[in-house]
C-alpha cells in the first residue's frame, strides 16, 4: 500500500535534522544581525574596521558586475557609434581630397608669385619681431580697449608698432615707456586696419566696435557682399601692419558690410609679439633757411 502524501517529517530522521539545521541557521543569523546592527548603532567606530574589510571583499564584485552591466547597457550606443563613424570617415575622406587638391594649386601658385616677384624684381620689407612680452593686463569692461605690454623702448619698442599674437592681429603700440607699453587693441573703436578677403582680395577697413567684434567696411560699394565664414587679413596698406596677417572671419552681414571675429582673443593672451612697422617712414627733411 502507498505511503499518504501528508506525511509529517516527524516519520524520517533525515527530514528531522534537516530542519533543526534550517532553524539554527536562521536563529543564529537573525543573532549576528541584531548584533552587528547594535554594534553599528552604539559604537560607530567600532564597526567602520567591518564595514571596511566587507568593502574590500565585495568591492571587486561590485567592479565586475558593473563593468559587465555598463557593457552590455553600452552596446546600443557602440552600434549607433559605428555607422556613425563610417559615414563621419567617409565624408572626411572626401574633405581630405577635396583640401589635398586645394593645397597643391596653393603651392603652385605661391611658387609662381615668387618667380614673378623675382623676375620683376619686387622689392618687399620682411617680418622683423622687435620683441616678445608677456601681456600683463588689458581693460575689459570699459569701451575703450587697450592693453599693456611688458616691454618698452629699452627693449626697441616704439608707437606704432603692430603687435600679434599665434592666432592674429592684436593692434598696435598707442605709446611707449622705458619698460612697458600700452596697445591699443583691435577691437578698439578708434583702431581702423586695412584689410582684404582672402577668396578674392576684395579690400576694405576693419574698425573697433568695443565689445570685441569688428565693423567691416568695403572700399568699393561692389565688394559688399561678405559671407559668414570669409577671412580677413591685413593687406599692407598705410604702411604699419605687414600683408597677410590673420585679422577675423566674418560672422554676419551688416546693411553695409559685415561683422566680423577676430582671431585673437585680448582677454585670453599671455604673451605678445611686436613687429617692426611695414614701412618705415623717412624722417622729415630739414627746412632750409634762407640766407
Amino acid at each position: 500500500m502507498a505511503p499518504p502524501r501528508n506525511r509529517r517529517p516527524g516519520f524520517s530522521r533525515r527530514a528531522q535534522y534537516s530542519l533543526f539545521i534550517g532553524y539554527v541557521i536562521a536563529i543564529a543569523g537573525a543573532l549576528v544581525g541584531a548584533v552587528l546592527l547594535a554594534l553599528s548603532t552604539l559604537n560607530p567606530p567600532a564597526f567602520s574596521a567591518l564595514r571596511a574589510g566587507t568593502a574590500e571583499i565585495t568591492a571587486p564584485i561590485s567592479w565586475a558586475a558593473g563593468s559587465a552591466w555598463n557593457g552590455i547597457a553600452s552596446i546600443p550606443s557602440w552600434i549607433g557609434s559605428f555607422f556613425g563613424v563610417h559615414a563621419e570617415n567617409a565624408r572626411l575622406q572626401k574633405q581630405v581630397a577635396v583640401d589635398k587638391q586645394q593645397l597643391l594649386r596653393a603651392r603652385a601658385i605661391a611658387y609662381e608669385n615668387v618667380r614673378l616677384k623675382k623676375l620683376l624684381g619686387v622689392r618687399e620689407p620682411g617680418e622683423e619681431t622687435i620683441a616678445t612680452a608677456r601681456v600683463v593686463s588689458s581693460s575689459a569692461t570699459s569701451t575703450r580697449r587697450y592693453a599693456l605690454l611688458y616691454a618698452g623702448l629699452i627693449q626697441g619698442v616704439h608707437a606704432g608698432m603692430p603687435v600679434r599674437a599665434p592666432d592674429g592681429l592684436v593692434g598696435r603700440i598707442l605709446e611707449a615707456g622705458p619698460d612697458t607699453a600700452r596697445i591699443l587693441l583691435l577691437i578698439d573703436p578708434e583702431s581702423i586696419v586695412p584689410v582684404r578677403r582672402t577668396k578674392d582680395g576684395a579690400p576694405g577697413f576693419a574698425t573697433g566696435r568695443g565689445d570685441g567684434l569688428l565693423d567691416v567696411k568695403p572700399i568699393a560699394l561692389g565688394n559688399a557682399e561678405y559671407a559668414p565664414g570669409d577671412v580677413l587679413v591685413t593687406s599692407g596698406s598705410g604702411g604699419i601692419f605687414p600683408p597677410n596677417l590673420p585679422v577675423a572671419t566674418v560672422v554676419s552681414r551688416s546693411r553695409d558690410g559685415a561683422l566680423a571675429k577676430p582671431f585673437a582673443v585680448p582677454d585670453a593672451l599671455d604673451y605678445a609679439l611686436v613687429l617692426r612697422a611695414f614701412v618705415n617712414m623717412p624722417a622729415p627733411a630739414p627746412a632750409e633757411t634762407k640766407p
